[in-house]
């Protein structure tokens, strides 16, 4: 009975996890590639469910992924049922995407005792969500969204104001980007270095995903980071979905160009995740946490305007 339990669960994991495999297989981050979509014309988004709210973990980069692969230009996801209650119509012969929810129910048992005893199980389920290009009949705000207009100087200022309110300390100098434990800085080349403000604001965000490791933030466990390869490569990994994450929320293009230390990244990732095949699930619920931890530190009136966004 235990198996039939687990074996779904099993399932779903192993085969998101292939995909993401074959993916970076081929030298592409799916994270990363939907920045370069030219249907978005600069508008930078999550994926966005039918009422506007953005999809999180794990679901992001599922989405992102289906979009490229499939070249969507819509944000916007709903199911069948959703589509038909605002009297629209999947096209026939469309097929959707697959996304996860993670919940857990409890069951009582018996000990060995004879005393009945609460047990938390956790389950994971799959549901199928069509992009609004696959859709007709949707109201025409579905399909082009109104963008906010967002002056490019005042677009970085703002980044530059979110990492402010954070409260990190930013060291620039050198020619390497790195959160620095011992110290609890984050260490930046000048920005004066990189190609562009994005290119910057997209490696600060890698770094800001690191400094919210320490136990005060958010808790994650580094102490094995400078002696277990596998245990680096999985909060790089954090790291790098962090960043996109971020920046998608800040409405910021990261940078594309290859960077020398990208093909060890790809190649340790690909050890990991073949590996377990949790990890990948993991490493985006890590970086989903270290991200609303830094909007968390936003003051009242910057989280709201994001959120009306």
């Amino acid at each position: 009975m235990k198996k039939k339990e687990k074996s779904p669960r099993i399932d779903i994991y192993a085969r998101i996890t292939e995909t993401i495999v074959a993916d970076l297989e081929n030298g592409v981050r799916p994270w990363m590639k939907p920045w370069s979509a030219g249907g978005l014309k600069g508008r930078i988004t999550r994926p966005l469910r039918h009422t506007g709210e953005p999809y999180t973990g794990i679901n992001v980069l599922l989405l992102w992924s289906e979009s490229l692969a499939r070249g969507f230009e819509a944000p916007l996801w709903m199911t069948y049922r959703q589509a038909g209650q605002i009297g629209a119509q999947v096209r026939k012969g469309e097929t959707g995407a697959t996304v996860v929810y993670a919940s857990r129910f409890t069951k009582t048992e018996t000990d060995s005792r004879g005393d009945e005893v609460e047990r938390d199980i956790p389950f994971l389920k799959t549901y199928t969500v069509f992009n609004c290009d696959q859709i007709d009949g949707l109201p025409d705000h579905y399909y082009h969204p109104q963008d906010r207009i967002i002056d490019p100087v005042s677009r970085i200022e703002h980044a530059d104001r979110f990492f402010e309110n954070t409260g990190a300390v930013i060291r620039h100098g050198g020619s390497k980007a790195y959160f620095a434990s011992a110290s609890d800085h984050i260490q930046m080349p000048p920005f004066e270095s990189f190609r562009d403000a994005e290119s910057y604001v997209a490696v600060l965000s890698h770094e800001a995903t690191h400094w919210t490791a320490p136990a005060h933030r958010v808790g994650r466990d580094l102490s094995r980071y400078h002696k277990d390869r596998s245990e680096r490569a999985r909060e790089k990994l954090i790291a790098e979905l962090g960043s996109c994450f971020l920046c998608a929320d800040l409405g910021i293009v990261p940078e594309l160009e290859p960077r020398p230390d990208h093909a060890s990244y790809l190649h340790s990732w690909l050890h990991v995740l073949k590996d377990d095949k949790w990890a990948i699930f993991q490493a985006a619920a890590h970086a989903q946490r270290a991200v609303t931890y830094l909007h968390g530190l936003q003051p009242a009136e910057v989280v709201e305007g994001r959120e009306a966004a």
